[in-house]
């Protein structure tokens, strides 16, 4: 694949601000919500790129109009827009931020979109923070952002929200929302091919529009995300990791087995190196690790990790056939539904046998199994024998797209539409 980076960019932009329709996001207002107005700290947005990082500082903005906060004592500013391209370093960014912060009458309320754009930008934030009656919010796509050089300006002065694409819930809500009434199932069969980026699921689009978006927005990530701000050299190399991930989600592989599938192709790639690239995705949020935990023992396992994508239409863009792998994108959605849901996530090895997902929260445990269809008598017995020598009484899944209840010996079986529409109530129980 070529990119044009500049088209890349415009389209994804015109795109973003063709959003006039928000559906209030309650599971990460929820979490925001009690640190309104707490400005000792600051409140930092990340996530992949059109993940909705945006939207949710507009829900914050409409939050505090309903407290009665005047328009006028918002300074927002989207550091990727080149109105503000002279705002690339943190003494440009402060010295801006101050003069409008000073001319108020009250607190301020600062909202910094891409805050990664600025260098040394955790200078700039943490003076505000000191020096101004600020409540600052930021967001930005690198996960490792407040791991850096100068992020220790901001330790224990911050509280951090990772927010995803939508989840199934939400794709139904916005679909419903922009005036459609189809059924649960049609629903997710586009969820299924198309994912969740918020503006495919606001947007009436084709399947070529939507296709084409998908493609421009796995172009800037890897681009602007990525290659850009990592310098990485072998953008070839990058896109053919992506797309051995992409190909091998849900399965256990490590970095020593990518090498040697490219030796295979005849071409030598060391293993840090691959762990590099892998790294750097890791940081743009366009995979997830999960590590494998030796139930047993209790360890966490060092090699043979999986990576699910941060949205599956990502990969049906770039990939394509995420129907015929309907396994593999079942058990993306339900990982990207357990880490929207605030769990610690790990794979579970118990002997001989593994637990797709071991679920932990607040000192409390779930395991959940995915298939496509329990239909045979030796995957019953695979799904549900996973658990045959695990005692303890936490809630053990299995889900598929079976509208049966299979439940058995204290198993609970689910469909999969039902569990990702459900889910959230059932496990505050």
């Amino acid at each position: 694949m070529t990119f044009d980076y500049n088209r890349d960019i415009i389209v994804v932009s015109e795109l973003k601000g063709a959003i006039d329709m928000m559906i209030k996001r309650e599971s990460y207002l929820s979490q925001i919500r009690p640190f309104i107005d707490k400005s000792e700290l600051v409140k930092v947005i990340v996530g992949v790129r059109r993940s909705g990082k945006s939207i949710m500082l507009e829900l914050i903005k409409e939050e505090l109009r309903e407290k009665n906060v005047p328009e006028a004592r918002m300074i927002c500013i989207n550091l990727e827009d080149m109105n503000y391209s002279s705002l690339t370093n943190a003494e440009a960014l402060h010295g801006y931020l101050k003069s409008k912060i000073d001319e108020m009458d009250g607190r301020a309320y600062v909202f910094l979109d891409e805050i990664q754009e600025v260098k040394d930008w955790e200078k700039c934030v943490n003076s505000l923070r000191v020096n101004s009656d600020a409540d600052i919010y930021i967001t930005g796509s690198n996960a490792k952002m407040l791991s850096g050089e100068y992020a220790t300006l901001l330790s224990g002065r911050y509280v951090e929200f990772t927010v995803y694409p939508f989840s199934f819930s939400e794709y139904c809500e916005a679909r419903r929302a922009d005036g459609e009434n189809k059924g649960v199932g049609e629903y997710f069969t586009e969820y299924v091919k198309y994912g969740g980026l918020p503006f495919l699921a606001t947007t009436q689009l084709d399947e070529r529009a939507k296709t084409q978006y998908l493609k421009d927005i796995y172009a800037s990530v890897v681009i602007k995300d990525i290659v850009k701000r990592n310098k990485l050299r072998d953008v070839d190399l990058l896109e053919r990791i992506i797309a051995y991930v992409a190909a091998n989600i849900g399965r256990t592989f490590s970095s020593n087995s990518i090498a040697a599938y490219f030796k295979n192709e005849k071409r030598t790639v060391s293993v840090d190196t691959i762990i590099n690239y892998l790294n750097c995705c890791e940081k743009a949020f366009l995979i997830h690790k999960i590590s494998r935990m030796n139930l047993e023992g209790k360890e966490i396992l060092q090699i043979n990790e999986k990576y699910y994508l941060a949205d599956h239409g990502l990969r049906q863009a770039t990939y394509g056939n995420n129907q015929r792998d309907i396994e593999l994108i079942l058990e993306n959605i339900v990982c990207l539904e357990l880490l929207r849901l605030g769990y610690k996530v790990t794979i579970g090895k118990n002997g001989t046998r593994e637990i797709d997902f071991v679920c932990d929260r607040d000192g409390k445990r779930i395991y959940v199994q995915v298939c496509y269809y329990l239909s045979s008598e030796k995957t019953e017995e695979r799904e549900f024998g996973a658990y045959a020598d695990i005692k303890d009484n936490y809630p053990k899944y299995v889900v598929s797209m079976d509208e049966f209840d299979m439940s058995r010996n204290g198993i609970i079986h689910m469909n999969i539409r039902d569990f990702l529409l459900n889910f959230q109530k059932l496990s505050k129980n």
